[in-house]
């Protein structure tokens, strides 16, 4: 290992660190924790406590936070996902409760854009909810949501992710659907930063929104936050734990534990109370250095993107002209992940038709001093 600290708890699995350019992705181990965060962790191992209370405490913070009737801690974003589909097909019916992920009987059809169709969706199945689609996977209109609406419906979820296609868009989804008295649940696992959104899409009328723990927070990885209604809060609560010995749920194997729910917590306090502006500008000043040192380049653009709806956080992107002649992008991001340290860089996603491809270096997770390795390296591979 030539560059970054090995520590002897990965070495001793021959497990080597690399350099994160890609973004708070799990397949990375989402971010790096905050000592104040692992102290508190460590603090929480050392006594029992009641999780019941815990949890409902956990919740009233994050309802705080997030501008909603009550919160949850959830193992994961995904976890948050299966405990909203479970929340609004059984209320807070016990036996519809132990009855999951059998769900006749009951409105079990959740409604999606099929433009936002993703590999996460999953999540929302798991329950047992049966996922319909409307429209087509470039768009949609009013009338195609409107027409998907049946007696079986129990919800209808919105996704925002980099590159998402936003259908009739949220506000007009979230009008259609309370005025036929469903509710909206919104998957928003990496929307976080800005804060802004830990209440802006609760101010905006969604009922559920789910976000994850691990990445822009700075928290335990498999941790994550659901805010909304109470009442389908409470719902949610009482399909992720068995409140009642004779009473099983289907978000039994997702539960938090004690450490993760005081890590998350601790996160999040940590995370209101420090700067936003200067985490943006340490992305910018990293983002700069590696355009510039990647200048004049033939055949390749370098142009530094801030764009919230596709790209988190600024970040320089590498757009390769159609008469590029050197080693392809995909052959560049293998040659950087095969290097001493292994540096991941993002997968870019724009697929403009003025190029062949491009390149996106995430800088949420670059460490002080790690723009120089990417940029030094990305130096050797493209001259």
């Amino acid at each position: 290992m030539s560059y970054l600290e090995w520590p002897e708890v990965y070495r001793k699995l021959g497990v080597k660190p690399v350099i994160n350019a890609q973004s708070w992705v799990t397949v990375l181990g989402g971010s790096i924790m905050r000592k104040e965060v692992l102290e508190a962790m460590n603090d929480a191992s050392k006594v029992f406590v009641d999780m019941i209370e815990l949890n409902k405490s956990a919740g009233k913070f994050i309802a705080k936070i997030c501008n909603s009737e009550a919160g949850l801690v959830t193992n994961g974003c995904a976890s948050a996902q299966v405990l909203m589909s479970a929340a609004c097909m059984t209320g807070e019916d016990d036996y519809k409760v132990e009855k999951l992920p059998n769900t006749g009987g009951m409105k079990n059809e959740i409604i999606i854009f099929k433009g936002q169709r993703n590999r996460y969706d999953k999540a929302f199945e798991t329950s047992g909810a049966i996922i319909k689609e409307f429209g087509t996977e470039e768009g949609a209109t009013e009338e195609d949501l409107i027409s998907m609406i049946s007696n079986k419906t129990c919800a209808i979820a919105y996704v925002i992710m980099p590159f998402y296609k936003p259908g009739i868009g949220l506000e007009k989804t979230i009008e259609i659907a309370h005025k036929n008295s469903i509710p909206v649940i919104l998957d928003a696992a990496a929307e976080i930063p800005p804060r802004s959104n830990l209440h802006r899409f609760i101010n905006m009328g969604v009922d559920m929104v789910a976000f994850s723990g691990g990445k822009g927070i700075g928290g335990p990885q498999s941790s994550g936050i659901l805010a909304g209604r109470e009442d389908l809060i409470n719902s949610a609560f009482k399909n992720s734990l068995n409140l009642h010995s004779n009473i099983a749920c289907v978000g039994r194997p997702m539960k938090v534990s004690k450490e993760n729910i005081i890590g998350l917590v601790t996160a999040l306090e940590l995370y209101l109370d420090s700067n936003e502006e200067e985490e943006y500008q340490s992305w910018k000043e990293k983002s700069e250095y590696i355009k510039n040192q990647l200048k004049d380049i033939p055949y390749l653009d370098i142009k530094i993107e801030n764009t919230p709806t596709d790209r988190q956080g600024t970040q320089p992107v590498l757009y390769f002209h159609n008469d590029w002649k050197g080693k392809s992008p995909e052959k560049i991001r293998e040659e950087m992940i095969n290097g001493d340290p292994p540096i991941y860089l993002g997968v870019g996603g724009s697929n403009l038709y003025e190029y062949m491809g491009e390149i996106n270096i995430v800088m949420t997770n670059v460490m002080e001093g790690e723009e120089i390795i990417i940029a030094d390296r990305l130096n050797k591979l493209l001259r």
